[in-house]
């Protein structure tokens, strides 16, 4: 794949390049005050290093996905709150992405890299020995803080290991394959260890690889020191993080209390609150964590939109489909990770054969467009699903179309979102991409939860006159509530699609343009 989430969405394995424009200094050897120095012997060792901390991050979101189901009944959650498992991570990853360069920035790569490495070990060894459900969620938040410090990092010395042009595109290309794997790993990973161990070592699996890394970090991995001038926009992360965690425990808190309780209304009211004065504060802070000239731009703000719009679909489905895999239709776990390789598959063919063939021939909508309603369309087949769905004709097809269609969106978003920026933003450009990827999935995440849930509810209580027949009828509700939320889901992938056709017009990429990216990939913001 091409591009890197470091979350988490992970889930998804397009999202790698898209903090490949780093948001750090890089150090070039042709920067002003800099000399000229021969490659290091050891880089592709240490290129090993770096793929394989990334590659912790990717899979850790599918990784947990398919245990979740045994986590939920190991430690008695509700299916209410079963979506903070994912939502904390992605949230805290998401919330924390660009802070987590300016650290970078201020105290240095290496050093950065190896805390966020110890860190995520120790948070994943925390979520593993969890004895209850909010000691989990706290521990995957506090993998979600370490990934935000880590991702950034990992690509700010790819980018100064590899200073040739040439070689630089291929680490990069060698690093997305690795990375981009994450999801697939992720699933049989999942499967194999939840089925014959515990759900558990789905987190503690995190340490040992953790482990290999830092002292790989120290033996193969150089860095300048860090740049006392960097400033930490700390308000805006409490404004923004704060007014995103505010939303989403509104969307969460609506399943068990309802849509009109006051404390729902008052959360969204306050994140609402919380929002809007972090986008006051960013016209005002010295140094501002998301300049806002950069979402200005028409053609950036619609490929941020759509794809906050199309990942709150794609999560859902992820979520909901591998409970209806494990909890209906009883497939082991292994089983589970095995039926979505399809899916993934589908996305390395969308992204790799056909949006990177032709995004430099075609307007950017033209790919975006039609993903959006392949995507649609491939959800639309897990409306019709049923207590006794057949995987090969019902679920199958409906993997591929949605794999197919999130390929076409994902590549041509992120090329034209970072295509012309500054020098200076385009590290904070390609970031904020990704931050919009992990919100999307937090929101969708919690909002889908709780019309599934909602529904669920709804429909036993609505059917079950027949005490005999609980089991069969409340089969049959988790099923209705779980393709109510996917109606939604293709609501909100067709609006992905909508955005895409009325905002983004830009035109197809020049050559000239494709030339000049390498250049422009080591460029960062101070």
């Amino acid at each position: 794949m091409t591009e890197h989430s470091g979350s988490a969405d992970a889930i998804h394995p397009v999202s790698w390049s898209s903090e490949q424009m780093s948001v750090t200094r890089t150090g070039e050897p042709n920067e002003p005050g800099t000399t000229a120095a021969q490659p290091d012997p050891r880089r592709w060792w240490g290129l090993v290093i770096i793929a394989l901390a990334q590659l912790m991050v990717v899979l850790d979101a599918t990784i947990v996905n398919i245990a979740l189901p045994s986590a939920q009944r190991d430690l008695g959650m509700s299916d209410g709150n079963r979506q903070w498992v994912i939502t904390a991570y992605t949230l805290a990853f998401g919330g924390l992405l660009l802070l987590g360069g300016r650290i970078a920035d201020l105290v240095g790569r290496k050093r950065t890299f190896v805390i966020g490495l110890i860190g995520f070990a120790g948070a994943s060894a925390l979520g593993g020995a969890a004895t209850t459900s909010g000691m989990l969620f706290g521990a995957r938040a506090l993998q979600g803080v370490f990934a935000a410090v880590l991702a950034p990092s990992a690509l700010s010395l790819l980018t100064t290991t590899f200073t040739d042009p040439k070689e630089r595109g291929k680490a990069f290309g060698i690093y997305g394959a690795l990375a981009g794997s994450g999801s697939a790993i992720g699933f049989i990973a999942g499967g194999l260890l939840t089925e014959y161990l515990n759900w558990r070592w789905c987190l503690y699996v995190n340490i040992p690889i953790a482990i290999i890394a830092v002292f790989g970090a120290f033996a193969l991995l150089h860095d300048r020191p860090g740049h006392k001038g960097a400033r930490l926009d700390v308000p805006g992360v409490l404004l923004g993080c704060g007014g995103l965690v505010a939303i989403v425990y509104g969307f969460s808190e609506a399943e068990p209390r309802g849509w009109t309780d006051s404390l729902v209304l008052g959360l969204f009211v306050a994140g609402a609150v919380l929002l809007t004065s972090f986008v006051w504060w960013q016209t005002r802070a010295p140094s501002p964590l998301l300049p806002l000239h950069i979402v200005k731009d028409r053609n950036r703000a619609g490929c941020f939109l759509t794809m906050g719009l199309a990942v709150i679909g794609m999560f859902g489905v992820f979520l909901f489909m591998t409970y209806y895999l494990q909890v209906v239709l009883g497939y082991s776990p292994v089983k589970t990770g095995m039926a979505f390789l399809p899916l993934t598959v589908a996305i390395i063919i969308g992204s790799t054969q056909i949006s990177a063939r032709l995004m430099h021939h075609v307007p950017p909508r033209t790919l975006m467009v039609p993903g959006a309603v392949l995507a649609a369309g491939g959800m639309s087949f897990f409306t019709r699903l049923t207590v006794e769905s057949d995987y090969a004709t019902e679920l199958l097809p409906g993997l591929l179309l949605m794999g197919l269609g999130m390929g076409l969106i994902f590549m041509p978003v992120f090329a034209t979102a970072t295509a012309g920026v500054a020098p200076q933003d385009s590290g904070v450009t390609s970031a904020t991409v990704n931050t919009a990827q992990q919100v999307g999935g937090s929101i969708g995440t919690a909002l889908l939860n709780t019309i599934a849930t909602t529904s669920s509810t709804a429909y036993i209580a609505a059917h079950l006159h027949n005490p005999a027949q609980k089991a069969l009828i409340t089969s049959k509700g988790i099923v209705h509530g779980y393709t109510v939320a996917i109606w939604w889901a293709v609501a909100v992938m067709l609006l992905a699609g909508l955005v895409a056709g009325l905002m983004v017009t830009a035109r197809a990429p020049k050559h000239a343009a494709t030339a000049q990216a390498p250049e422009s990939e080591s460029e960062s913001v101070n």
